[in-house]
């Protein structure tokens, strides 16, 4: 990859029609769930009081606090070069990008291209987008044990049951992907990036691998750029970068209990947490569109027993939260997305995809 020019054809495959993908697939399977739990009178358990007039806006400013988080995280690893309002727009970009793509693939190739439009050079943009990847998973990282050790594998995981063990398994496979990926990346930015560049290159030479032997040559040139970006920051930088990574994560994850705080008075608010870093951790191997469904699935599954309703009467409720807690979460990054995008090409690239601008 040239430090002088970047391509822009990973931008140019992104097209507002996808955000119809996830909308059309997590409504599907909300639609599913509630036809099986429909229950008229479980709505009836659920009343607007004062309590929705405080909380409802507190999970809304919570969101606010994540894509704060988020841009001046941008600001801190652009140097300053990205200002806050063409920061703010970048994550949006970013954001709608991660909701329209599978939870594994997520928004990064593209990341790098909304960066570099906004000033910044190939080499700086490559890091930049790296340092997010390496924040975000330390957060997981970090914070993940540290809630184990507070409230206990049995309250983190649920009963136990077939379906708990299935779900634990896919958190234990997430962290471990996670973990791995952290350490390799530290490795490469901070010690030996030539080092690793070598050893991506070699694992991804083996036969069943092979089909993606660009893309890890490509993650090995990444690392290579940024490490050489990074190397010499000083504690600082990263204490100020990791800080708005943990401010926004954690006002993410602070919106289910707001939500929940709106309707019922509930507690246990660590282990809800919890369970959350659990779902964003399993999300990882979600082969769907910014995980939809899977998504509205796994919060029915493992959230459901924080809803202070009568069994019976619990499937219904749960799932119109789901509903509610994607609402807030999820759906406004495509609808954001769907008018700033093409705005953004438009500008960027004189013009733009015709496809994007008639949809």
């Amino acid at each position: 990859m040239s430090n002088s020019s970047i391509d822009t054809s990973a931008a140019s495959r992104v097209k507002v029609r996808y955000a119809l993908i996830p909308i059309f697939i997590g409504l599907a399977v909300v639609a599913y769930m509630l036809h099986r739990e429909f229950n008229p009178e479980a709505f009836e358990q659920v009343h607007l009081s004062w309590r929705a007039a405080i909380w409802i806006p507190v999970a809304l400013l919570l969101m606010l606090g994540r894509d704060l988080g988020y841009t001046l995280r941008l600001m801190t690893l652009s140097g300053g070069k990205i200002r806050f309002g063409r920061a703010f727009r970048v994550i949006m970009l970013w954001e709608f990008t991660s909701a329209i793509t599978p939870s594994a693939v997520g928004g990064t190739s593209v990341a790098v291209v909304y960066v570099n439009q906004e000033g910044l050079s190939v080499g700086e943009s490559t890091a930049v987008v790296m340092a997010t990847s390496f924040l975000d998973e330390l957060y997981f990282v970090l914070v993940f044990p540290i809630v184990l050790l507070l409230v206990g594998q049995a309250e983190l995981f649920g009963i136990d049951s077939a379906m708990a063990r299935q779900l634990q398994a896919f958190c234990w496979a997430g962290y471990g992907i996670k973990f791995g990926w952290t350490m390799l990346m530290a490795y490469g930015l901070f010690i030996n990036p030539q080092g690793v560049k070598w050893l991506i290159s070699s694992i991804f030479k083996l036969p069943l691998l092979r089909r993606w032997q660009n893309g890890a040559n490509r993650a090995g040139d990444d690392i290579v750029l940024s490490s050489a970006e990074f190397r010499r920051k000083p504690m600082s930088f990263w204490l100020k970068a990791f800080g708005s990574t943990a401010c926004s994560w954690t006002s993410r994850f602070g919106v289910v209990n707001a939500l929940l705080l709106a309707f019922f008075a509930v507690g246990d608010h660590l282990v809800i947490f919890g369970r959350q870093l659990n779902m964003w951790i399993m999300m990882l191997v979600s082969p769907t569109p910014g995980g939809s469904g899977f998504a509205e699935y796994v919060f029915k599954q493992y959230l459901s027993e924080f809803i202070p309703v009568e069994a019976s009467m619990l499937g219904a409720v749960a799932v119109a939260f789901a509903l509610l807690w994607r609402l807030v979460t999820y759906y406004p990054y495509l609808f954001v997305g769907a008018v700033v995008f093409p705005r953004w090409v438009a500008q960027k690239f004189g013009g733009g995809d015709k496809s994007n601008k008639q949809t």
